[in-house]
């Protein structure tokens, strides 16, 4: 026989425990709470190690940028000099280098999403073309079905989406902080002549 908890009104187990021990001095009541608790802590500290890994990627990739950013500006240095001073605005040099972080930003931040999304429909059918085996219930017991459903793609998009602008925003602030050290140097001559010589 099986017996299906209202999850809405759960009994009161302990209430059944004791009524059980007085009936049954010998008997004892197991409702698994002790290893539900351990799973339910695991699935926290895993949710909180996520977080944490994806905070990390995220500073990663803002560096990585601003890296990439200060790098290509090292190597147009004059170009940039140049055209900022016959009267280009910093905001002009900037969308520049901004639409060209974009456009790298887009293919990449694509890539890894449809990789993401080819592993979850990769997994979801291998899954439900494996039910009821024991290798399969032990995995979903565990983890859930892979199946993300239409919010589930959704946010694979919209992280692309996150990523694609994080990179743009990001090259776009060095760019300008770039601009303005430019204009501090050339607006304090002994800076500029500290550094020339």
């Amino acid at each position: 026989m099986i017996v299906t908890i209202d999850e809405h009104n759960p009994p009161d187990f302990d209430a059944m425990r004791a009524m059980l021990k007085d009936s049954i001095p010998q008997s004892s009541l197991d409702d698994h709470r002790t290893w539900v608790d351990r799973l339910v802590s695991m699935a926290h500290t895993t949710v909180m190690i996520g977080t944490g890994i994806l905070l990390l990627v995220f500073s990663a990739m803002v560096l990585t940028v601003v890296f990439a950013t200060r790098g290509a500006l090292s190597g147009n240095r004059h170009i940039v000099e140049v055209l900022h001073f016959v009267g280009a605005e910093s905001s002009f040099v900037a969308t520049e280098f901004q639409k060209h972080f974009l456009k790298i930003s887009l293919k990449g931040s694509a890539v890894g999403s449809a990789l993401a999304a080819l592993f979850f429909l990769t997994a979801g059918f291998l899954q439900s073309h494996t039910i009821a085996t024991p290798q399969t219930d032990q995995a979903t017991a565990l983890f859930g079905t892979f199946s993300v459903g239409a919010l589930g793609y959704a946010g694979i998009f919209a992280t692309m989406i996150v990523i694609a602008l994080l990179t743009t925003f990001t090259a776009r602030l060095t760019v300008m902080r770039t601009i303005y050290e430019i204009d501090t140097l050339r607006s304090d001559p002994t800076r500029a002549d500290g550094l020339t010589n």
